[in-house]
């Protein structure tokens, strides 16, 4: 027979996950309607606003309270969760005070987590770095399951190979940017060095195969990816030369924007780029530096579009 403790924490884990008729509750339960009811009182003694809602569809649900109780996380919560404060506690959330407080958290979720999750989230913690947030974006989320992170940061730590859709590759570290996550990895199909976006790569799954380390492409792999996906890691690419020299350009971006070359002490050329053409154009906007569209011809047409609505928009002066 199940021990109460044990049902409560059950019927706690039902309860968070949505709303259930108490005839639903008790045969899941195994128990009677009598005892379901004895055990929705001692979740409320316990602190657990548990609602019930009466009519042909009510059931059982649990509310808002005065206070917060514990909860129940499955395994991929759990996974999920610690993950998701891994990356906060690493990067920039512009929330005061938010460290301390995660660390705490960190510390809790630590402590209780089983040794088979505390694997997958130690292995995601140690291979992940963060791209530096110093600007917004308005492109489109682009999620990743837990499930395949897990596996590439298994893999990562194992120095053990991945197969996907294209064929195998060795993986080094990941990298979470702008909410978008990046493999660094030695492709075996192709010979090089790539910074993957791994929402778009297909078939993800571990290869068990062990591999020597190579010599990192730079000791820097944030920056390597940074200058990946600048150069070759966005829907447009674009080509500009820049009317100031190296030096400035550089100062007044940062390595997120894009890769800049010099050409002579009073130009450059800046290798960008963006999920629409209208990103691209409001970066170069920012730069507050005259400057020349080389590539595309689609940028130069969106920009002469502005520039005539600009214009137009711009009252003559008396």
């Amino acid at each position: 027979m199940t021990s109460t403790t044990t049902r409560l924490l059950r019927l706690l884990s039902m309860l968070q996950n949505g709303s259930h008729t108490g005839r639903d509750l008790a045969e899941r339960l195994a128990v009677t309607d009598r005892t379901l009811r004895q055990d929705i009182a001692r979740l409320r003694e316990l602190g657990y606003p548990v609602h019930a809602d009466r009519g042909p569809i009510g059931g059982y649900r649990l509310g808002q309270g005065a206070t917060m109780p514990p909860l129940l996380l499955d395994d991929d919560e759990a996974v999920a969760v610690a993950a998701a404060m891994n990356i906060a506690a690493d990067g920039s959330t512009g929330i005061a005070d938010i460290h301390a407080n995660l660390e705490r958290a960190q510390a809790k979720m630590d402590r209780i987590l089983p040794k088979r999750l505390q694997r997958k989230v130690g292995a995601l913690r140690t291979v992940t770095e963060i791209g530096p947030a110093v600007t917004g974006s308005r492109e489109p989320d682009v999620p990743v399951a837990a499930d395949t992170l897990a596996t590439l940061a298994t893999a990562i730590r194992a120095t053990t190979t991945i197969d996907t859709d294209d064929g195998e590759l060795e993986p080094y570290r990941l990298i979470s940017w702008q909410r978008r996550w990046y493999l660094v990895a030695y492709t075996l199909w192709t010979h090089e060095w790539r910074a993957l976006p791994v929402a778009k790569v297909n078939g993800i799954r571990s290869a068990q195969r062990y591999f020597a380390a190579r010599t990192l492409p730079d000791d820097d792999l944030v920056a390597f990816v940074l200058r990946e996906i600048a150069s070759t890691g966005w829907e447009v690419h674009a080509r500009v030369t820049v009317l100031e020299s190296a030096e400035t350009v550089i100062a007044r971006i940062n390595p997120t924007v894009g890769v800049v070359e010099p050409l002579d002490e009073h130009s450059c050329v800046l290798i960008t780029g963006a999920d629409r053409l209208e990103t691209i154009a409001i970066y170069l906007s920012m730069l507050m530096m005259d400057f020349r569209v080389d590539q595309p011809p689609e940028l130069v047409a969106h920009l002469r579009t502005l520039a005539r609505r600009y214009t137009e928009a711009t009252p003559p002066e008396a």
